[in-house]
């Protein structure tokens, strides 16, 4: 049972669908700075129930950071009530694996959402990311993985990519306002540092498709001749 990386930034693995980082609220936050966001609940919502329709997984993983703000936010609060009566009607089993951002999220289990440290899924075992535990092989968020291009005009563009090795899998962040941390610039989760990742491969979900940058290090060679 393998992990298999999808177009819309979420993972397979076997019947259970992973997504990570949804961070919904972030909008309330920045808002809080001077900074006014549209409101991307309903896309996020609306996302994942078509991925749900159309992978028809046994049940649902987030792998941490289901909610951005470390504050409690009663806006906030009443988005993720409006995520969980959405979603679990039409996922078997919705799961929430803590991340660093999930503080005051017990309250969900009385909406039908499991709430755990971690997870595991045959050889695998799913945690957020942000601290290191004892374990062969994870699957993770929390470092947002991106990479950047130059496109034809020469603008740098970002692009969340999954990070894929034989014991790492570090999925991109499901929330569309969640531009990535670049992994050939810097790193942020501590799985990122304490892992050889120079051959992991850099999968980039883009639209309907998959695109294929090679590992890490080739692609970091390739950019920096140019």
């Amino acid at each position: 049972m393998e992990p298999e990386p999808l177009p819309k930034k979420a993972l397979k693995i076997g019947r259970t669908l992973v997504v990570a980082d949804l961070h919904l609220g972030y909008e309330f936050a920045m808002a809080r700075e001077g900074f006014y966001l549209p409101r991307v609940l309903h896309e996020v919502v609306g996302n994942l129930k078509s991925l749900i329709e159309r992978e028809k997984p046994k049940r649902l993983v987030i792998d941490g950071d289901l909610k951005h703000s470390f504050i409690p936010e009663w806006r906030e609060r009443k988005e993720l009530k409006v995520f969980a009566e959405e979603i679990t009607p039409v996922a078997d089993e919705v799961i929430l694996v803590r991340g660093n951002h999930d503080v005051g999220t017990l309250w969900l289990r009385e909406l039908g959402v499991e709430i755990v440290e971690e997870f595991e899924i045959g050889k695998w075992k799913l945690v957020h990311g942000h601290k290191l535990v004892e374990g062969e092989r994870f699957i993770i968020g929390h470092e947002h993985p991106a990479i950047r291009l130059r496109d034809e005009v020469g603008s740098l563009i970002k692009i969340p990519v999954f990070l894929m090795s034989e014991k790492l899998v570090v999925l991109p962040a499901f929330s569309p306002w969640a531009y990535g941390n670049d992994v050939l610039r810097e790193i942020v989760s501590p799985f990122l540092r304490a892992k050889e990742l120079r051959e992991a491969k850099i999968i980039a979900p883009l639209g309907d498709e998959l695109l294929d940058f090679g590992t890490l290090e080739k692609l970091s060679e390739v950019l920096n001749s140019l």
